[in-house]
């Protein structure tokens, strides 16, 4: 995986299945960690936890998260493990997608992910859908695609360097 130019094809075909089983493993776990590991974020009313309970109005939860957490560590905890927790899902189906530009396919792909995640968290669950979790989700996802175009340029750029110097030497 860390050259492509210097691979077999049959090799190359290799490469395809890992980042695909690692990217259907990373997809399993993501709905594991999401809809059946821990209930952090559960729904509150007065008796306590039960519930549905929902944000559609985009940007609320994290202007609510940024001014009121009592420390410092929980914005940061949960605004950006929400980015982080989707870098992966962009990063690897940016690698596994043919198209010449994957990014808007991918962050969509991101989008419609988070996005059932939040709907099925509200309709099967105690935890709290929110349109601000599918935003961030999808901007962690748009950064994980960025991130593994800029690999797949920079790779291409070595491939077509070294071809230039095998055929010129």
């Amino acid at each position: 995986m860390v050259i492509r130019y210097h691979i077999k094809p049959q090799a190359a075909s290799k490469q395809t299945w890992l980042i695909t089983a690692a990217f259907f493993l990373y997809t399993a776990l993501m709905l594991y960690v999401t809809l059946f590991a821990w209930n952090y974020g559960a729904s509150l009313n007065a008796g306590g936890p039960g519930g549905r309970n929902y944000n559609l109005t985009p940007l609320h939860s994290i202007y609510r998260i940024l001014m009121f957490s009592p420390d410092w560590s929980s914005p940061i905890r949960i605004l950006v493990g929400n980015v982080v927790l989707f870098m992966p899902f962009g990063f690897l189906l940016a690698f596994l997608w043919r198209r010449a530009k994957p990014w808007l396919s991918v962050m969509m792909c991101g989008a419609f992910f988070s996005l059932f995640i939040e709907i099925t968290q509200f309709l099967f669950t105690y935890r709290v859908a929110n349109v601000d979790d599918v935003i961030l989700n999808t901007t962690g996802t748009a950064i994980g695609a960025a991130c593994a175009i800029t690999f797949k340029k920079k790779q291409g750029t070595k491939q077509t360097a070294l071809t230039t110097k095998r055929h010129a030497g």
